[in-house]
């Protein structure tokens, strides 16, 4: 009875001193392991959900594009994947109120693990040694990540979120993300120096935002859900729209990378940039590894490594998604002109209007047939 007391008088007013604050946060930290497991079960079935949908999407545009009738978004299949996607990153959502914001980053190769055998049972793609070797990677990294990950479990109620909102190593930590952020946005949209890793960085740093506060709205809904309304406190509200913010620019600067480079670049180098902005927007904001063994410490870095490694692996030389432009055709499928790219090597393309469309057309339907 006095334990519930303590912990009503600490909702009812803010804390309004660090040693408060402290008190607070060692009566909520606890062990369950039950909550735990939940939070990676979440995840990993939110993950598979993930790949599941985007391999049907894929599935519909290439279905389309073959009957060339209808736009792909009128698709039922279509519109099951995007559902599939909604529930997945919903999944996802909830997961970072179970466990920590450091594990539940490095699960998304589960995805890119999931969507590697889908492809190749159902799209009937073609089995790589680097997928198999990178597949087993990513596997045995994901088990060493989850056994060595932080295993104590924090409620996040607006009080706490508050409180680290406010502390100075996430002040500092905030200040020195804002200016990199602007450096790299100068470089980048000023310079336009347009390079696969200031992109990605970006993204990166908008991600570790995305996660904090992502951590912070999924915790306090859990815990309105288990009867301490939360959703009353300013903090919540703020956390909202940073994580609707960032989200929001985020997707931007992905799909501009998308857009500039191949997605076999595009997603291990983001996967481990938003990995590692997770993990130390854990660190910093939450304190997840305070009080973990440098061993622990040191096999979840190399478990993420592994994960890491193997997500290249998979996605190394994957062939190109990117629809090449109908109105171009090179100089060397043109019957007659093989060797004019010896002549004059500088000109590959040639615009032909309706005639290069067609033998785009009719070289696509040959290679599909082959």
């Amino acid at each position: 009875m006095e334990n519930m007391a303590n912990r009503s008088s600490t909702h009812a007013a803010p804390p309004v001193t660090s040693a408060q604050a402290q008190a607070y946060r060692a009566e909520i930290l606890e062990n369950p392991l039950q909550t735990y497991l939940l939070g990676i079960i979440i995840s990993i079935c939110g993950n598979a959900l993930i790949s599941i949908s985007l391999n049907i999407q894929k599935y519909a545009h290439v279905r389309q594009s073959q009957r060339g009738s209808k736009p792909y978004y009128t698709s039922t299949m279509w519109w099951c994947g995007v559902v599939l996607m909604g529930v997945g990153e919903l999944g996802n959502f909830a997961a970072y109120g179970f466990a920590p914001a450091s594990l539940i980053a490095p699960l998304g190769c589960v995805s890119v693990i999931a969507s590697a055998i889908i492809s190749v049972v159902f799209l009937k793609e073609t089995v790589r040694a680097s997928d198999i070797v990178g597949g087993s990677l990513a596997i045995t990294g994901t088990y060493v990540l989850v056994t060595f990950a932080p295993h104590t479990s924090t409620h996040i109620t607006a009080h706490l979120v508050q409180y680290y909102f406010v502390s100075w190593y996430f002040l500092l930590y905030l200040f020195l993300e804002i200016v990199i952020f602007c450096i790299l946005l100068y470089v980048y949209k000023i310079k336009k120096v347009k390079h696969i890793i200031i992109v990605m960085l970006l993204v990166a740093l908008l991600a570790s935002l995305t996660v904090i506060s992502v951590k912070a709205v999924s915790g306090m809904i859990t815990e309105s859900i288990k009867g301490q309304l939360q959703l009353i406190y300013p903090i919540f509200y703020i956390m909202l729209v940073v994580m609707i913010a960032s989200c929001a620019f985020q997707i931007k600067f992905l799909n501009q990378a998308m857009k500039m480079f191949d997605a076999t670049e595009v997603v291990p180098i983001n996967f481990v940039f938003f990995t590692a902005s997770a993990i130390l927007a854990g660190i910093v904001f939450y304190q997840e590894f305070e009080g973990l063994a440098l061993l622990n410490i040191f096999m979840f870095l190399f478990g993420c490594l592994l994960s890491f490694l193997g997500v290249f692996l998979i996605t190394r030389n994957r062939p190109k998604i990117k629809q090449q432009d109908r109105n171009f055709i090179a100089m060397n499928q043109i019957p007659g002109t093989r060797h004019t790219d010896k002549v004059q090597p500088e000109a590959k393309t040639l615009t032909y209007g309706s005639l290069a469309a067609k033998l785009m057309c009719n070289r696509a339907d040959q290679t599909d047939d082959s």
